[in-house]
């Protein structure tokens, strides 16, 4: 076992991040005829020159969805699944820095991206950069592969799916060590119903967060205080309203969560006839696993299947319920898409699906595990087994991909917050076992 990457290929990824960071690429459909916005548009270009430099051949699609750059030669392909674009700074009073100018304070390197997707990305790439430079010979084709639309509906890899080889196999540095071989796959969909004239609401938020906040005004505000003691649930009060708390989890980690609207739900139900207030409490609701829905839904590789209820509007036209459903990987999901259509029309509710997710699923005794699962214990001394995860990597965009680094362990997660960060060493440390990994994959002397 080598050690491929030198000092000089650390400052060179630093830059790199440090570049790429400096790109404010966050979703802006349409700006300027790009598809994604035009700071997406250029930090593509941008790090297709970065990959060019390096000795790779690239290609851009002429739409701007993806880019490429592969080295090597033959009929099999290594690929890296990378993103490009980053979420929101958020509230810019809580950063200690600019989220769109990489800062290193001591042993850390703050800004938007260097945890995700930035940083793990140009980690990889300064990898390979250290197996070019050793002279190592590419047997397959090693195709770094950028995204620019991960962060929202995937429009960028879909696109490359259908223009583009499949991968023979590969990996998304977008995750944790030491590797997930089985994402559940997901579902979203909304149901649509009758509005009402008792009650109106707009509640929840993304899909994948679970509701920590409700809040009720109008004619039943002394009731709902009343079975909110009577329930034990908390919340929060004034004169004219109530704000039924929860606790605000991922999608992932539904049942972990308390879901503030399925309580309000549940206590509005006696009170308002509205088929979503009933169905919510009916059909779906405390347990976030969905067995009141489904009975139980589970399997050895992945667990659980969670059922979250991100959102809930009621007007004096219509209503939506926003679900946001993790499904185990062997899970037969046509089972679970006519048993939600079938109960939700006893409620007069119709079926509209939003997004869907495949699953992932690469065997733990495949040659890509085995092989990746080595190297990174033999380069950590870390022993912890492959997981399964609810999560949703671009691993899961091609067969026989699986999701590696680049966080530890012992990393402090602050993709998609305020003064996201990552250690220089962690960097260094996910460098040296991406190295490792591709020439195991890709090469020989």
């Amino acid at each position: 076992m080598k050690n491929f990457v030198t000092e000089t290929h650390q400052k060179a990824c630093i830059d790199a991040i440090k570049t790429l960071v400096s790109y404010p690429s966050v979703l802006n459909e349409g700006e300027n005829e790009t598809p994604f916005g035009q700071a997406i548009q250029d930090v593509l270009e941008k790090t297709l020159d970065i990959t060019a430099s390096l000795g790779m051949r690239t290609y851009i699609d002429p739409k701007g969805y993806y880019g490429y750059a592969e080295i090597g030669q033959g009929q099999e392909c290594l690929a890296v699944l990378c993103h490009l674009d980053v979420v929101p700074a958020g509230d810019l009073s809580k950063w200690q820095t600019n989220p769109f100018e990489a800062v290193i304070n001591g042993d850390t390197i703050y800004g938007r991206g260097v945890q995700d997707d930035k940083g793990p990305s140009m980690a990889a790439l300064f990898a390979l950069k250290a197996l070019i430079d050793a002279g190592v010979t590419f047997t397959k084709r090693v195709r770094f592969i950028f995204g620019t639309d991960e962060e929202t509906l995937w429009r960028c890899l879909n696109r490359y799916n259908e223009k583009e080889e499949s991968a023979t196999m590969g990996f998304a540095p977008d995750s944790s060590f030491p590797l997930t071989f089985a994402e559940k796959g997901l579902l979203q969909v909304k149901l649509h119903g009758k509005g009402s004239q008792d009650f109106n609401c707009h509640l929840g938020e993304a899909f994948n967060v679970v509701p920590a906040k409700a809040l009720y005004s109008g004619i039943y505000l002394q009731s709902v205080k009343e079975k909110l003691d009577a329930y034990g649930y908390e919340y929060s009060q004034d004169d004219t309203s109530i704000t039924v708390l929860g606790v605000s989890k991922h999608s992932k980690d539904a049942p972990k969560g308390i879901n503030a609207i399925i309580r309000l739900a549940k206590v509005l139900n006696d009170e308002i006839s509205h088929d979503a207030l009933a169905f919510l409490t009916e059909a779906i609701g405390e347990d976030a696993t969905g067995s009141q829905l489904f009975g139980e839904i589970k399997d050895e590789p992945s667990g659980s299947l969670t059922v979250n209820v991100a959102g809930l509007t009621i007007t004096p036209k219509n209503s939506e319920i926003r679900i946001d459903m993790r499904i185990p990987v062997l899970a037969d999901v046509d089972f679970l898409v006519e048993r939600l259509k079938e109960k939700a029309s006893m409620y007069h509710l119709i079926y509209e699906q939003y997004d869907f997710l495949n699953a992932l699923y690469v065997p733990l005794d495949s040659v890509l595990v085995k092989t990746l699962m080595s190297v990174y214990q033999e380069k950590t001394g870390d022993m912890t087994p492959a997981k399964s995860s609810g999560g949703a990597t671009f691993a899961r965009t091609m067969k026989n991909c699986v999701a590696f680094g680049a966080s530890f362990p012992t990393t402090v997660q602050t993709e998609h917050q305020e003064n996201e960060r990552t250690l220089l060493t962690d960097i260094y440390r996910a460098m040296d076992i991406y190295a490792e990994a591709i020439y195991r994959l890709a090469c020989h002397e």
